[in-house]
């Protein structure tokens, strides 16, 4: 397990603690939480920040340095990560989209934050959000998106091989294999590192089961539901997630808007705070 799995990142201008939450019987997921060290800052209502597929805060950390000195950020480690504790043997019910929104859900109830919140997620954390919104799972005050999945489009081959009952010991080489794939497809070289690092600190066996699932769901065609003022976040130069699914996604959002930005790794950076900020004075 890599040294970035290990206790909470220490970040300036704030006060940070790692906690593991139980969202159900058998699974507990990490979640970081910082607090301004400016006093008059720590009752802002707080960001609850959830990361794409496999996400690790690595990937985040110049946005999030930033961020914590600013107001309150949680950071929430979803239940495919390597992070998350299971109790029981796994399965691919367990990563079913209602297992990723009720975890959200119960980890707002647990900290007892009701709706006094703001939202800000990637790419699979967005699908989620999206998804518990419109069935009345997740609730909050704003949402930004960041190329949210209408679909978790997958190339054939991989398609072939995480259908395929493999044994355990050789999931590490679809891994390597998908590493391969992706560097082919991304032409941004920080979101190619981002990727990269991501896929090779997974856990093998959790990123497959959930695979399995997600390359055979579609959001919903209403999202109707989805109320509260939402941005969404997309850049031409990002080649993985479709631009025309994006823009589908913010068509069928009633109270939302498109923000493009120069590339997808310019969302993971501190400068992108200015439009974060600005759309949250805008609301």
């Amino acid at each position: 397990m890599e040294t970035h799995w290990e206790g909470i990142p220490k970040l300036p201008n704030c006060e940070g603690k790692e906690d593991w939450i139980k969202v159900s019987e058998n699974v507990s997921l990490r979640v970081f939480i910082w607090k301004p060290i400016d006093e008059s800052l720590r009752n802002l209502s707080p960001i609850i920040m959830v990361p794409g597929w496999g996400s690790v805060f690595e990937g985040w950390r110049p946005l999030i340095t930033e961020w914590v000195g600013r107001r309150p950020i949680i950071y929430i480690e979803t239940r495919e990560k390597s992070s998350a504790i299971f109790e029981t043997k796994m399965e691919i019910k367990d990563f079913y989209m209602s297992k990723f929104t009720n975890d959200i859900a119960e980890i707002i109830r647990i900290l007892d934050l009701k709706n006094d919140l703001h939202f800000f997620s990637s790419s699979l954390g967005s699908t989620i959000l999206i998804d518990g919104m419109q069935s009345g799972v997740i609730y909050g005050k704003s949402s930004i998106f960041l190329a949210p999945n209408q679909r978790f489009i997958f190339p054939l081959w991989a398609k072939i091989l995480i259908k395929m009952p493999l044994p355990n010991f050789t999931l590490k080489w679809l891994i390597k294999a998908a590493v391969w794939g992706v560097e082919r497809k991304v032409k941004e070289e920080g979101q190619k590192i981002r990727y990269r690092r991501t896929l090779l600190s997974q856990n093998f066996e959790r990123i497959r089961f959930s695979a399995r699932y997600l390359m055979k769901y579609t959001l919903p065609d209403n999202l109707s539901n989805i109320i509260i003022p939402c941005a969404i976040i997309t850049a031409d130069s990002d080649k993985l997630h479709g631009l025309k699914d994006v823009e589908s996604i913010a068509d069928r959002i009633p109270n939302s808007k498109m923000i493009k930005v120069p590339s997808n790794q310019y969302a993971h950076e501190a400068d992108f705070l200015e439009e974060i900020e600005d759309f949250h004075e805008s609301i």
